[in-house]
């Protein structure tokens, strides 16, 4: 190297490094969380003592030595005194808008008996002036044995002069009046729909007031539409109870479009997002229209791309593949015990696999509600199909429910690279599994929610609650996706002990592989460096209690992209 040009040479490179080790160093925090039992989530570095936040994003996360290099003069210190931090939960089976309005119409949910049923319709019929009809979400099936079949005659004794339609929690039956039935023009005479049951007399052959599946579309006429400020409304009131429960990202599991790619529901989140009202992260699963075929297609892409546009993330299809067990609306592989039904698909199979393998094709997840064995059978021969098909692709496929999964279909979940989307508090409902054994017997009652088996045979699980159908509180759900039992209940006999997971387990099936398939992973659903400071602080250590004890924890603060969306920090410091 010639003299001449050496000290310049030197000279370039000191400033190069200086700059390297500039870059390398973590920018000063806004805030630095410290003092805390940081469970992250991330394989690399499951735990940590502090976490740095500079403009909603994490930029240092580690020992609290390491992570006080990010406070500068401005820097706010929270001292959370030994409490425990993860990653904010995320839910990837939601339905916000149905749920809301389900609240604010006529709730049934509150009601524990049908006579409560009777009180609060009765309430609702005198609270709401005029002839119109009276509409409400809520009724349990289990209040109805033997078949979760509701009678009009209960509804009669309330009004014979005005409609009264009530949905089911889970969605699947419509319970109604005589008066709704003859508006309706539901008689003997009234042929059951496709992939729907008018439930009769078994003596008479009339209608006795419920409705099951496509069925319930014959009284949809008379149900009055919620306004897009009901729709909007409806988001921000979900927000509201899911940041109180430590939630900030949702999937809404199912959201219609019209034949030109529009829809009212995704119009209503981006009103509420550039309202700048909107804190959680959404994504939305386009519904499948089952009385269509391929024809829907275009309009389901059409209505991906206008969603996208508008900054509401669209990239799953959801099917109903099959309905429920106590009304055998269920698809299942052997008939139902003292049977020969097994249920009926309510999307052809070879349907099914040419819908899931174009979805798969053109980069979208599936994501399918299936109950029955059978049903979970043919989901994941659809999705076997199109990763044949299209070959292996960044799609994260997932079926939903899985209340039955035959022993041989339990490994194909890991050989897929499908999730099982599981409900965990599901597992506590003794009343509805009482009509579900009732109807499939004690063997395969040993094969109901099988989280466990699919975990060990290489499977991932992403929880959602189906909320309104289930409480939505993640930390109930993970005191019983490890006991199995009725959270906060010791003695409670579990459903099947071994299908229990860990803890850690469940806490990443509800955080981070929920952010994978909402397709969020990059950015939420762990606490690394660069990703947002989504996170919440618990007033107990999880991890430190007894597992029939979780669900007394609670959430003290949720952050969304650093900022508090509940609770409060100040009142945390010590």
């Amino acid at each position: 190297m010639p003299n001449s040009t050496r000290p310049a040479r030197l000279a370039a490179l000191a400033l190069l490094m200086a700059g390297t080790a500039q870059a390398r160093e973590p920018a000063t925090a806004d805030t630095i969380l410290t003092n805390a039992r940081i469970y992250t989530v991330d394989k690399k570095q499951p735990w940590a003592q502090s976490v740095a936040i500079k403009d909603g994003r994490i930029v240092a996360v580690g020992p609290a030595v390491a992570v006080a290099k990010t406070k500068g003069p401005a820097t706010k210190i929270v001292d959370l005194g030994g409490r425990l931090v993860l990653p904010a939960f995320g839910d990837a089976h939601a339905h916000p808008l149905f749920g809301a309005l389900s609240k604010t119409r006529c709730s049934l949910h509150d009601g524990k008996s049908i006579d409560d049923y009777k009180r609060i319709i009765a309430k609702c019929v005198a609270d709401t002036p005029g002839d119109g009809t009276v509409y409400g979400v809520g009724w349990e099936d289990s209040l109805f044995p033997p078949n979760g079949v509701p009678n009009k005659a209960i509804l009669d004794a309330i009004s014979t002069t005005r409609p009264l339609i009530f949905d089911s929690v889970g969605g699947h039956t419509n319970w109604v009046n005589s008066k709704a039935l003859e508006l309706a023009g539901i008689t003997r005479g009234t042929p059951d729909p496709v992939n729907g049951t008018i439930d009769r007399d078994p003596a008479t052959g009339e209608p006795v007031g419920s409705l099951q599946e496509s069925a319930q579309a014959l009284v949809a006429k008379l149900i009055p539409p919620p306004s897009d400020t009901d729709y909007q409304n409806s988001i921000l009131y979900t927000a509201r109870l899911f940041n109180s429960l430590g939630i900030v990202a949702w999937n809404d599991a199912g959201v219609d479009f019209d034949d030109q790619g529009g829809s009212r529901m995704v119009d209503a989140y981006k009103a509420v997002k550039d309202a700048g009202k909107l804190t959680t992260y959404v994504s939305v699963s386009l519904k499948w229209k089952n009385e269509r075929g391929m024809d829907q297609l275009p309009s389901l892409m059409k209505a991906a791309e206008r969603a996208n546009a508008l900054g509401v993330p669209t990239h799953t299809v959801k099917f109903y593949v099959d309905g429920v067990i106590p009304q055998k609306t269920a698809y299942m592989l052997a008939p139902y015990e003292g049977s020969s039904e097994r249920g009926t698909p309510q999307i052809a199979p070879a349907m099914l696999d040419q819908a899931v393998i174009a979805t798969d094709a053109r980069g979208m997840h599936a994501f399918l509600h299936a109950i029955g064995d059978g049903g979970v059978r043919i989901s994941l021969d659809a999705i076997e199909a199109a990763r044949k098909a299209n070959g292996k692709k960044p799609t994260y496929h997932m079926v939903t429910h899985l209340n039955v999964v035959d022993p041989a279909d339990q490994p194909r979940f890991g050989k897929l690279d499908t999730y099982a989307q599981f409900q965990p508090t599901w597992s506590s409902w003794y009343p509805y599994m009482e009509l579900t054994e009732a109807a499939i017997g004690k063997k395969r009652m040993e094969y109901i929610y099988p989280a466990g088996s699919i975990v060990r045979a290489g499977g991932k699980l992403a929880y959602g609650a189906d909320w309104p159908v289930a409480t939505a509180n993640p930390i109930e759900g993970l005191e019983v996706a490890i006991t199995r039992r009725t959270a906060g209940d010791p003695d409670a006999k579990p459903l099947v002990a071994s299908e229990g997971i860990s803890l850690a387990e469940a806490i990443e099936s509800h955080t981070l592989n929920v952010a994978v398939v909402n397709g969020m992973a990059k950015f939420t659903g762990s606490i690394e460096t660069g990703k947002n400071a989504d996170l919440v602080v618990l007033d107990k250590d999880i991890f430190k209690l007894p597992a029939h004890e979780i669900s007394k924890a609670k959430v003290l603060v949720t952050l969304f992209q650093g900022k508090p969306v509940y609770g409060d920090l100040k009142r945390l410091e010590r």
